[in-house]
């Protein structure tokens, strides 16, 4: 096991710099060079000049790629011109948001794909299964975005039952003093993962129910709601916790795209403004963050396979 786990900090190192390489290259890339980018298009070639001086822009290129992987070890993700501000101080106050909102998403999603999927194995082949297939494959297909606005023109302006924008304010607690206007963007980010919950738990469970472990407990006179959540559950749920990993990326891009259509102040508004407004540095900053943070999911969630099913053993 500690061999494994070794291995996988390795690989997620290696990962973790190709990210930074990507990021440090684009950098290079961007039209006219950081110092354009940063000073805008009108800035004279003698503030150019002295931009590139003074943050080493005019050095060898290894140079500059080593000086920007000290600086994000010291916490220096750049600097944003447009808000004034360093990135990680952006970051510090918006990642927070966005954490909550993608966490309730993803709790959401499992309470609700888990049982879905448990019921759809139970019940393959027949009606409620396949309703709610059909169900999962429509929020699978649709754009997040659509989704929302669906949601929006439903129960908003429809219904008038539940606001159209997300709670506004600068801290997580300000957030939660309008929890009604949490209901519409944490269920259109659901949306996202709520197919693919169901489906994975699904098929895991159809292979579960023909083991011989599950014919030993019916043989046995065990209750059908027993063997469903004392057997089949902790034994088919496993694929789910790399599927969390593996959907940490996507579900972080969808949230740039439902924070932005229901204007919650998240680090994914922040990218948002942040592209509208060219600020390179603050882009840059969060795909470090965004990259960093999918490695880090992809890594528990292997890790945790031994942690819940005791027959995983890594070697």
């Amino acid at each position: 096991m500690l061999a494994y786990i070794v291995r996988r900090l390795i690989q997620a190192l290696i990962v973790v710099i190709g990210v930074t390489l990507v990021v440090f290259l684009l950098i290079h890339l961007l039209p006219g060079g950081p110092a354009r980018a940063a000073l805008g298009a009108r800035a004279t070639k003698a503030e150019i000049h002295n931009f590139n001086v003074a943050n080493g822009y005019n050095r060898a290129i290894p140079v500059q790629y080593g000086l920007y992987i000290w600086h994000l070890l010291h916490g220096n993700l750049g600097y944003s011109y447009k808000y004034n501000q360093t990135v990680l101080s952006l970051l510090e106050t918006n990642l927070p948001k966005t954490a909550v909102l993608v966490g309730l998403a993803y709790a959401l999603s499992l309470v609700v794909g888990v049982p879905l999927g448990l019921y759809q194995a139970v019940r393959r082949n027949k009606f409620g299964d396949h309703a709610v297939t059909a169900f999962a494959f429509a929020g699978y297909a649709m754009p997040n975005f659509w989704a929302g606005m669906l949601l929006i023109l439903a129960f908003a302006v429809g219904l008038h039952v539940l606001p159209a924008e997300a709670p506004q304010g600068a801290t997580v607690g300000a957030i939660f003093t309008d929890p009604r206007a949490l209901v519409l963007p944490v269920v259109t980010l659901a949306l996202v993962n709520f197919a693919q919950f169901s489906r994975f738990m699904r098929s895991s469970a159809i292979e579960n129910l023909v083991q011989d472990y599950m014919r030993t407990a019916r043989a046995k006179g065990i209750s059908t709601g027993r063997v469903i959540f004392r057997h089949l559950l902790p034994n088919s749920v496993t694929p789910i916790i790399t599927l969390i990993g593996l959907t940490l990326p996507i579900v972080l891009s969808g949230a740039i795209v439902i924070e932005a259509v229901f204007n919650y102040p998240g680090m994914g508004l922040l990218f948002w403004n942040a592209a509208l407004k060219q600020d390179y540095p603050l882009m840059m900053g969060v795909t470090v963050v965004v990259g960093v943070a999918t490695v880090v999911g992809s890594l528990l969630a292997d890790l945790l396979y031994a942690a819940i099913d005791p027959r995983v053993r890594y070697v």
